[in-house]
């Protein structure tokens, strides 16, 4: 999608408010004239996005007619090209100048209908005494139940620059402005909202903490519900890891805030939750294996894939089940009743008790819980050499994630340019440990794996698989060798100085 410079020869795009096509019938025009078709009959197709609202973000606007897929853009322009009845995933679509526009939206999200509209196309003339043609324009009308406009394609012939800066001119007194400066969703959807998995929880810097706990953890029950129905659905498998990560975060929030709550308030909380996250173990798990099939793979040599082939096989088979088992469970009166009755006790948090620190302000609260965590991860990175036991390594990584999440929920009431030098680091520092997690958890899982693997293909199978877990041993000692540099970088003089400034000397740095 090239902008246009407006220039004969060259297409510009506007973007009008509904019923322009008719006024534009009875504009003024001297000595030229207009002609307006009567165009064919509107017809129904769907604007695409996917749940995360990817493309109204990026000021994009898909349409899909079953036969076509059209893409509005902020560049000034628009890309068409044959599209099936299903969409899908942008990774499956031919490769095109749309595809490459559409590389915004990640791999793993399915674009699905987020509304229907119905199309219309006219051809608007500009014609002189004699009948000739001055300049055109291809009139989109888009309509939904809520909204609509007319979206202008200009186009002028060589010679006849005043004629089409005329039409342009109208176009824009008639209320036009140009595609890049138009809010095509938000014109088309007024009043629609984006899902947002990273709620904005405002914090007071003298609010209670037990009312900051509270705010967070009610503000992520809606963000996981949000979910449920793209789960259910089987759209992508972004909708169960977003479940997720909304339910850990009030699981973090519940672990982190200590002494906020009476203990058997925060006991039955935790509890609770912890139950709602083991329904979705196994299937995020067989997600991740699969996700990660052609990648897992290419890891061993071709002699041996078919093992693998085969293990993965059995686990697309027993994903099957499981997301049937999840879906079932997720229709159920029984889980209903429970995530309501979770949202209610949120809303009206007294039957949880008050600990010591639920009191405290926020600022002064959240200051004292990041100071402790940073230290307690020097302790542990300094202590970890080439023959430090893999737990050390583990609980690094946790007390990583637990600093990550404080930092995030009580951003508010710290400096953002601060927070963003200490949060670029640590997250080179998590990646890191993540990676040795995952080659960690692999192995572990594949050796469980095996202890209950039978039936035919048995020895195959496991030739792969060993294969398979010795690799990733190796993978696994490399990401070892990368934490402590990782941990370096996170560890500078900079970076120490600003937590001790921001979270030990308790100095108003705003």
């Amino acid at each position: 999608m090239t902008p246009s410079n407006g220039s004969s020869g060259d297409a510009m795009w506007i973007v009008l408010p509904l019923a322009s096509d008719v006024a534009l019938g009875e504009s003024d025009f001297g000595k030229l004239t207009l002609h307006l078709s009567d165009g064919v009959e509107p017809e129904e197709v769907a604007i695409l996005d996917c749940f995360d609202g990817t493309l109204r973000k990026a000021g994009l606007l898909l349409l899909h007619s079953g036969e076509q897929l059209q893409l509005m853009g902020p560049s000034g322009g628009v890309l068409e090209e044959p599209g099936g009845r299903d969409v899908g995933f942008v990774v499956n679509l031919p490769d095109s100048e749309l595809k490459a526009a559409l590389s915004v939206v990640s791999p793993l999200r399915r674009l699905i209908p987020i509304g229907a509209a119905w199309r219309q196309i006219r051809t608007l003339t500009v014609l002189d005494d004699e009948g000739k043609t001055r300049a055109r324009a291809q009139l989109t009308v888009v309509t939904t139940e809520k909204g609509g406009c007319v979206i202008a394609r200009l186009q002028g012939l060589r010679g006849y620059d005043k004629a089409l800066a005329q039409l342009r001119k109208a176009l824009m007194d008639l209320g036009g402005v140009s595609l890049q400066e138009a809010d095509l969703h938000g014109i088309l959807f007024p009043g629609q909202t984006v899902h947002d998995p990273k709620p904005q929880v405002t914090i007071g810097y003298e609010e209670p903490a037990i009312e900051v706990a509270t705010h967070i953890m009610a503000a992520y029950i809606p963000v996981a519900r949000a979910n449920e129905a793209g789960v259910i659905a089987d759209l992508d498998t972004e909708f169960l890891h977003d479940y997720r990560i909304a339910l850990r975060k009030i699981r973090s929030v519940i672990s982190l805030f200590k002494g906020v709550y009476g203990p058997e308030g925060a006991r039955e909380l935790k509890h609770r939750f912890s139950a709602l996250m083991a329904q979705t173990g196994r299937l995020r798990d067989l997600d991740v294996y699969l996700l990660d099939r052609q990648e897992t793979s290419a890891l061993v040599p071709p002699s041996v894939r078919r093992g693998l082939d085969r293990m993965f096989d059995l686990f697309e088979a027993e994903r099957g089940r499981e997301h049937k088992r999840l879906a079932q469970y997720l229709k159920t009166k029984a889980y209903e009743a429970e995530i309501g009755a979770l949202a209610k006790l949120l809303a009206k948090p007294r039957k949880l008790g008050q600990g010591p620190n639920a009191q405290r302000p926020a600022h002064d609260y959240a200051a004292d819980l990041i100071w402790k965590r940073y230290r307690k991860i020097c302790k542990i990175a300094s202590g970890i050499g080439p023959d430090t036991d893999d737990e050390q390594v583990h609980e690094l990584r946790i007390h990583c994630k637990k600093l990550r999440y404080l930092l995030e929920f009580f951003g508010p009431v710290f400096p953002k340019k601060a927070f963003k030098t200490i949060l670029k680091p640590l997250k080179r520092l998590q990646d890191n440990l993540g990676y040795f997690n995952d080659y960690s958890v692999q192995q572990d899982s594949l050796r469980a794996f095996l202890d209950d693997l039978e039936g035919p293909h048995q020895i195959e199978i496991a030739q792969s698989v060993g294969a398979l877990i010795a690799v990733l041993h190796g993978r696994q000692l490399e990401e070892r060798s990368k934490v402590m540099d990782s941990f370096a970088r996170f560890d500078s003089d900079e970076t120490r100085a600003l937590f001790r400034r921001l979270f030990r000397e308790r100095k108003d740095t705003e």
